[in-house]
């Protein structure tokens, strides 16, 4: 029986992933890569090292495989920006990551000429450094890369897109077109009015192709055997909303990392901007007509969840390692009205506020290192209630069920407070290597190993099941001293 590969480059690894018809793992490959900080709030990395780490964990993969290999999926970092030259297909600049910062005077700038309403409407996004289209103005400026007729962009997809191809195809689809800020998400096309804005020629940027469907095939200057399909694209977070299954109009996920990222599945409708959210493409994929069916997701970005328990480890000391968290939290029955605002860098969705800043309130001279543990814990929970509680408000899509990934959701006590919070059932998958998993069904889709999304759902197994307590009185209390505690640590720094 053949096998999907789906390529995984994250931000500070990529990772080779196999899976087989029912969507279990049959082989895995992961490589670190350099991450480079040339000065306070810069983020970059080098292309080349990227494509190399995937080249060789990708072939390490395939050489283990007893199948063949149907198709290659990729799933990547999103707002990360890369320059090459199509004659050499060498990077013109290290690459600018999603984290850097370093054109945010410049969106400030923009967002004080009045250019927000444009980006929010076309685009469906804030005019913040995390998306790509400023990290392209300032390399066409102030990098040093020249706008000519060789110049080609694109995401990380893109770039290993083109390598895979050999340099045949230049190619990206809508869901990680749509975090560059340069793409209309209505027409799916590029905007004129948005390239304008920031400088970036047209003719440098990919064509926008749907997320499922064949791309090209493996070149043989690749490294890797020729011939392979490269059939299915999408940005991590939507790899993640397919990977989960949550195909329907109201299906929600939260995948808990370092931060967390909920993605609501909003329908095939565009929805008006919405305050505190960001509005993205899910995918386009086939519609079982011939023809392709674009879905979109409303998105809430919170920017702190894991790294708060990474501060409780390398910060405090109150933890030896992350795996001790849970049993702390879950050794008091509460946090004894203490609450801990993890805005380290802010608060991301639905607040959007830079300068709010960690905080932690509510301490007495009994106050436990349990006691703060379990705020942290809760915390993760909170913040997921108050952008799902948005989503809701503005979708018209109640939300049955909240389905959970990422590193923390192995918590069962995070997991029951999330219960507790939504009043839905919390559902934790089996596999929870969702982002692969997408980028796989999506390849996959496309050459017929799955016959329909009915087929990938099929494939969804439960690893645990949290169900609400019937009285939300407890819950609602704990968020609404949650939302003062919010209040205290917003605008506390002045910029």
């Amino acid at each position: 029986m053949a096998v999907v590969i789906a390529l995984d480059a994250g931000t500070t690894g990529v990772r080779a992933f196999a899976v087989d018809r029912s969507g279990r793992s049959v082989g895995y490959r992961y490589r670190e890569f350099t991450q480079h900080f040339p000065q306070p709030g810069w983020v970059e990395h080098d292309a080349m090292e990227i494509w190399h780490a995937i080249v060789g964990t990708t072939a390490e993969l395939i050489s283990s495989l007893q199948e063949p290999v149907a198709a290659i999926g990729i799933t990547d970092q999103r707002e990360t920006i890369v320059a090459w030259d199509r004659r050499t297909g060498l990077p013109r600049h290290r690459a600018i990551v999603w984290q850097d910062r370093r054109t945010a005077a410049r969106c400030d700038a923009l967002a004080e000429a009045g250019h927000l309403p444009l980006v929010r409407e076309t685009a469906g996004l804030v005019l913040d450094p995390y998306f790509s289209a400023s990290k392209v103005e300032w390399l066409l400026t102030e990098g040093g890369v020249q706008a000519d007729e060789n110049l080609a962009l694109g995401t990380i997809d893109t770039w290993l897109l083109w390598n895979l191809t050999g340099g045949r195809v230049h190619a990206t689809e809508p869901s990680n077109a749509s975090r560059t800020m340069l793409l209309d998400i209505r027409t799916l096309d590029w905007s004129d009015e948005l390239c304008e804005l920031f400088g970036v020629p047209r003719s440098a940027l990919p064509e926008v192709r749907p997320s499922s469907g064949r791309f090209g095939v493996t070149h043989e200057s690749s490294g890797l055997p020729a011939g392979i399909p490269i059939s299915g694209i999408a940005g991590d977070q939507q790899a993640a909303l397919f990977g989960q299954a949550c195909f329907a109009p109201g299906d929600t996920k939260n995948t808990y990392g370092t931060g967390s990222f909920v993605l609501m599945n909003v329908g095939s409708r565009c929805p008006e901007p919405t305050e505190g959210l960001l509005t993205t493409v899910a995918w386009t994929i086939p519609d079982g007509t011939g023809g392709t069916r674009t879905d979109y997701a409303f998105e809430g970005a919170i920017f702190s969840t894991g790294s708060a328990i990474q501060w409780l480890r390398d910060g405090l000391g109150i933890i030896a390692s992350a795996q001790e968290a849970g049993p702390l939290a879950a050794s008091v029955p509460d946090t004894d009205d203490v609450f801990f605002v993890p805005a380290f860098t802010g608060l991301g969705s639905p607040w959007w506020d830079p300068y709010a800043r960690g905080t932690l309130v509510g301490l007495t001279r009994g106050t436990t290192k349990a006691h703060i543990t379990r705020a942290v814990v809760e915390s993760m929970a909170l913040q997921t209630r108050d952008v799902v509680d948005a989503m809701t408000a503005h979708s018209g899509h109640p939300v049955s069920g909240l389905r959970a990934d990422g590193g923390a959701a192995v918590m069962d006590l995070l997991m029951q407070i999330q219960a507790d919070q939504l009043g839905v059932p919390v559902r934790r998958p089996q596999v929870q290597e969702t982002t692969a998993l997408g980028a796989a069904y999506l390849a996959g889709l496309a050459e017929g190993v799955w016959s329909s999304t009915a087929d990938i759902e099929a494939n969804w197994a439960l690893d645990a099941e949290f169900t609400p307590a019937d009285d939300r009185t407890a819950a609602d209390a704990l968020h609404g001293r949650w939302l003062e505690a919010v209040a205290r640590s917003r605008a506390w720094a002045t910029g």
